[in-house]
């Protein structure tokens, strides 16, 4: 928000330089950038953060310098002289999209001069850097930088049947707007409209063939409001920003609206002459009065570790334009209610009238070494689970990711293991076309690997955890945080991983492998994972119209698991044991067993039976020969690693556990031990 120097002072007396002014007001909240002379003025630039869109006028401004400097402020009158000629026999205005329109006000003035403007508008203008059209023009752009609600003069003569018609836009539609570029509009967009054609875009911009021209006698001046989400979306998908679409998109202050109209119309009597007709045409609902927000004052303290006395709060709450409405007549009252004015709508909280007391009472005001009372808080299940979860991964050398949460349509549709209903979709893309929200991460990564490929990354191992979108019939949709990775390296070295971070969360069940089939992996080198007989996600290695779908040159493999799942079996509380002293016996076992055969099934059956001794069961490789094995045959070879925990295990002792794990692999599978 560039501001006018000279153009403030109207307001208010300021007596202190452009310099205290500029470092107050950024103490105050109202970030100082930069302040450069032009002409006899200065351009005070301020970053006003999108909360303050009250600040986004020079009357907002001066406002909360009426605070900082304990000076009044001077608002304008806007009283415009009215003819007897009633604005109703002159024009209509009919709102048919109030959800895009929540309200829309036009007057008339027939009988002005279109002109150069005056000196002193030019300069204010230029000022502020607005280019000079017209006087006609040049009063709305002053009256928006003014005030912070953006006006539109549309030449009545030009609507044809001096008909205003705010609606939502038929599909196809297209409108040639001021800047003499053709946009085509969506039925989500709202458009100004009369009888027979769109004659301006809502909240964004005028159209060419109603706009001010030199032969313009007759106006119609237009305030309203705009629905803030509906023009953010309208401007993007147009590439149309304009400095009414900026203050639209943060919300107005709906009791402005007839002012910045009723002070135009008398600018536009003082310098182009003509006669206002008399009322206004309205349509929509008038606003609502905020609900009251209440201040314990205790909490004054409590947060910003001083204390400030109860006069001090009301005087600064009352000059910010709050209305106390405490009922309570004793004199020291242990907490007030105010209603906050219009303009405030960041104002809903009790701790945002405390952040309000603290910066205009001043930040300074508060010693660096204040004792502020903390209360303990303890982090929950689901961060620490991510916690360990991600150190985990960072430790086994993958990188945390973040992706969007919207993809396109092409990537979106190639997995959803999870739901096969259709994709949530955003009305406007969040990037390029992606406007479906995901529903699984796996997309995004393999999107994210692709990137790394084309910069020629030689190390592409990633994670994320994030929310996917699942979609639920009339029902807000299924948010499910998930984690999702992708490696360069083969299947087993993955499921390792996997099991990394369950070592990590010191859960006992272990990951259940079930065969999966899904176009984009490869046929024998995907699984379904479980856990605890529920699916725990998916692990696989992508196939060659995997990789070719996505774009990527080498071998992948893809993980996606659930977090709440690991949050049921995950030991947050830390367990400690003794270690034992007692040195390990390792036996290899090679058994011969039918291909039907899962080795997933094999090691459940060879933990159970192995007793107390086994620490550790390692697959080493899977051997095939038909001369040697027999047809339908494979053997499976693995290591046991066992330890005694009350002394050293024997030898005979270890060939017995083996025996036992022989004996119960033979009944339960068929197994044959291989010599």
């Amino acid at each position: 928000m560039i501001v006018s120097w000279n153009w403030l002072r109207q307001y208010l007396d300021l007596d202190v330089s452009a310099d205290e002014f500029a470092e107050r007001v950024m103490l105050a909240g109202l970030n100082h950038e930069s302040t450069t002379p032009v002409g006899d003025d200065l351009a005070i630039d301020l970053e006003i953060t999108s909360n303050r869109p009250d600040c986004l006028g020079h009357i907002g401004v001066a406002r909360e310098a009426s605070v900082l400097f304990g000076q009044p402020l001077k608002i304008p009158a806007a009283e415009p002289k009215t003819g007897a000629t009633a604005v109703k026999s002159l024009a209509s205005v009919q709102v048919t999209c109030p959800d895009l329109c929540p309200r829309y006000t036009a007057r008339v003035i027939r009988g002005v001069k279109v002109a150069a403007s005056p000196a002193w508008l030019a300069d204010r203008l230029a000022t502020v850097g607005i280019q000079r059209v017209n006087n006609i023009v040049d009063i709305t752009n002053y009256v928006l930088m003014e005030c912070g609600q953006p006006l539109h003069a549309f030449d009545l003569s030009h609507l044809t049947g001096s008909e205003i018609i705010v609606r939502r836009a038929n599909a196809g539609e297209k409108l040639v707007a001021i800047d003499h570029q053709t946009y085509e509009l969506t039925t989500d967009m709202c458009v100004i409209a009369d009888k027979i054609r769109p004659v301006a875009i809502g909240g964004v911009m005028g159209g060419a063939e109603t706009e001010v021209r030199d032969t313009t006698r007759d106006l119609l001046i237009e305030a309203a409001l705009f629905d803030p989400m509906s023009i953010r979306s309208t401007a993007r998908k147009l590439g149309l920003h304009s400095d009414s679409s900026y203050r639209f998109e943060r919300g107005l202050d709906p009791q402005g609206v007839d002012y910045a109209s009723r002070r135009a119309c008398q600018l536009i009597l003082e310098i182009a002459g003509g006669e206002l007709a008399s009322g206004v045409l309205d349509a929509g609902a008038l606003p609502t009065a905020p609900a009251p927000v209440v201040l314990r004052l205790a909490q004054i303290k409590r947060i910003l570790g001083i204390e400030i006395p109860l006069p001090t709060v009301r005087r600064i709450l009352a000059a910010l334009g709050n209305i106390e409405t405490t009922t309570a007549k004793e004199k020291e009252p242990t907490a007030i209610a105010v209603v906050p004015p219009s303009w405030r709508r960041d104002l809903t909280r009790e701790i945002d009238l405390i952040e309000e007391v603290a910066r205009i009472h001043g930040y300074d005001k508060i010693p660096e070494d204040v004792s502020v009372p903390m209360a303990p808080s303890t982090r929950t299940t689901t961060d620490r689970v991510l916690s360990k979860v991600r150190t985990a991964l960072v430790g086994a050398g993958l990188d945390e990711a973040l992706t969007l949460s919207a993809v396109e349509e092409g990537p979106s549709e190639a997995f959803s293991p999870w739901t096969d209903a259709p994709a949530l979709m955003a009305p406007t893309p969040v990037l390029r076309r992606a406007d479906r929200l995901r529903r699984s991460l796996i997309p995004s990564l393999l999107l994210a690997r692709r990137t790394n490929e084309g910069l020629a990354n030689p190390r592409i191992e990633l994670f994320e955890t994030a929310k996917i979108y699942l979609p639920r019939k009339e029902q807000l949709p299924l948010e499910d945080l998930m984690l999702g990775l992708t490696s360069g390296a083969g299947l087993l070295e993955v499921k390792g991983v996997l099991e990394g971070f369950l070592d990590a969360l010191h859960c006992n069940e272990q990951i259940t492998a079930l065969p999966f089939r899904h176009p984009l992996f490869k046929s024998a080198r995907s699984v379904e994972l479980q856990l605890n007989g529920e699916r725990l996600g998916f692990l696989g290695e992508l196939s060659d119209a995997g990789l070719k779908q996505f774009e990527l040159r080498a071998p992948t493999t893809v993980a996606e698991v659930r977090i709440a799942l690991l949050e049921q079996v995950a030991r947050l509380v830390p367990i400690s044991a003794e270690l034992s002293p007692y040195p390990a016996v390792t036996r290899d076992l090679n058994l011969v067993v039918d291909e039907s055969v899962r080795w997933a099934d094999l090691a459940q059956t060879v933990r159970k039976c192995a007793g107390e001794s086994l620490e550790q069961l390692n697959y080493r490789d899977t051997y095939r020969q038909v001369e040697r094995l027999g047809a339908g045959k494979k053997s499976l070879l693995f290591s046991l690693i066992l330890r005694g925990r009350s002394g050293t295990l024997t030898s005979a002792e270890a060939d017995s556990t083996c025996e036992t794990v022989v004996k119960q692999c033979t009944a339960a599978h068929g197994a044959q031990l291989r010599a």
